[in-house]
């Protein structure tokens, strides 16, 4: 057994590592060719028409929110249960993030509450499908049109995941269903991933934006590079005496969000594994439901008729009766030797969104949601004796602490 098991960990291998050598004795470093394979093979494997890798997810959804024209004055609809990069990409554009509350059970955005936080100034929806777990796509794209929105998903946990477009309660097996991959983008204008190390695959950092929409994709290309184009179509001057092979035009003001071609090479070795990853997952979870179907202490965690979840994450909710000890208990668990963590905080808590005017209780489900939730370790590198040690050791210490 190691000395400590992690939360969450990158599956490296010998071919990932070969793979990035390759690049390294090559003659392109930065944006080479690997950089549009990379991008070819995200695209097919997510069913959309385009891709574009970025430095890193919050740079993907900085960029997915400006491609919408997104500007200061607008508002944008998203869930405080998420990480701060989601609300924060609409800040850096001076869009207001307005928080919806969440659903008790998944920790998604309650689709049945987003109607009344509609204003004139919302322009675009942002469901983040929590711990891999997707949202109900087809009540927020009915949601979106009929109120003339952009729809924009947070998939940062969900590479991989599958929601299934005609839900059926007889029953729960993927393969007796029909199901689309998370990244389609058939309920919305883009998809928004990460490639950080706990995630499903890596780059180190990085993250993707996929769309079908093509001006949305040219956008977003110059976006990540500094708003330059080299697209003869897209020039505004047009003088002959001035134009050669030579020629650029910055349109607007974008950033250096580019990925580099050592990035991208492990990207691609890691997508081919990307299946066995989430098999993996799915596997451990699994395993865990079973361990703890039915304990006084916790509630585990909701696998809804539609969804179909890659688990980033396994969140166990503290009963009635332990949430107020959840500090005693995430240090204990934490001393047997394993990680722990808390997703998330809600983002209108923090320092700087009070600052913004954002107070306590502006969504009770999402934070009594947080004041529950423990996420204890999942990711496919797991041994099975280490995620039976994760199982003896969480019921040790909830019996040490029952009445």
């Amino acid at each position: 057994m190691p000395e400590f098991i992690p939360y969450g960990h990158q599956w490296i291998d010998d071919s990932d590592i070969e793979e990035v050598v390759k690049v390294l004795k090559s003659d392109w470093l930065t944006q080479g060719p690997k950089i549009l394979e990379f991008e070819e093979k995200l695209a097919e494997y997510c069913g959309s028409k385009y891709s574009v890798v970025f430095s890193s997810g919050t740079s993907a959804l900085h960029g997915a929110y400006l491609s919408l024209g997104l500007q200061k004055g607008d508002e944008f609809i998203t869930s405080p249960i998420t990480f701060v990069a989601t609300a924060n990409a609409g800040l850096y554009l001076g869009t207001k993030p307005v928080f919806t509350d969440v659903e008790k059970d998944t920790g998604n955005i309650d689709a049945r509450k987003i109607e009344e936080k509609i204003t004139k100034k919302t322009k675009l929806l942002v469901p983040v499908h929590y711990t891999g777990h997707t949202v109900d796509l087809e009540k927020i794209s009915e949601i979106a049109k009929k109120n003339k929105l952009f729809v924009v998903e947070d998939a940062c946990h969900a590479l991989g995941a599958r929601y299934s477009y005609q839900p059926s309660a007889i029953s729960h097996q993927p393969e007796t269903k029909k199901w689309i991959k998370i990244g389609s983008c058939q309920h919305s204008d883009m998809t928004v991933l990460s490639f950080h190390p706990v995630k499903h695959i890596t780059t180190g950092e990085g993250g993707a934006v996929l769309t079908n929409n093509k001006d949305y994709y040219e956008k977003l290309l110059m976006f990540r590079n500094h708003g330059i184009t080299k697209d003869r179509s897209r020039f505004t001057i047009h003088d002959s005496r001035l134009i050669g092979d030579w020629h650029y035009e910055m349109q607007y003001l974008g950033y250096n969000y580019r990925m580099t071609d050592i990035q991208a090479a492990l990207g691609i070795s890691q997508l081919k594994k990307l299946d066995s990853f989430v098999e993996k997952r799915r596997a451990i979870a699994d395993f865990y439901n079973r361990a703890f179907k039915g304990n006084p202490y916790f509630d585990i965690p909701v696998e809804k008729d539609y969804a179909c979840s890659s688990y980033h994450l396994y969140p166990i909710r503290l009963k009635d009766n332990y949430k107020d000890n959840k500090q005693e208990i995430f240090s204990k668990l934490r001393e047997k030797g394993f990680g722990v963590q808390v997703h998330y905080i809600p983002v209108y808590w923090q320092p700087y969104y009070k600052e913004l005017g954002y107070k306590k209780g502006l969504c009770h489900v999402a934070e009594d949601f947080y004041q529950r939730e423990i996420s204890i370790p999942v990711y496919p590198s797991m041994k099975n004796e280490e995620v039976r040690y994760v199982i003896e050791k969480v019921n040790q210490v909830f019996t040490e602490l029952a009445p």
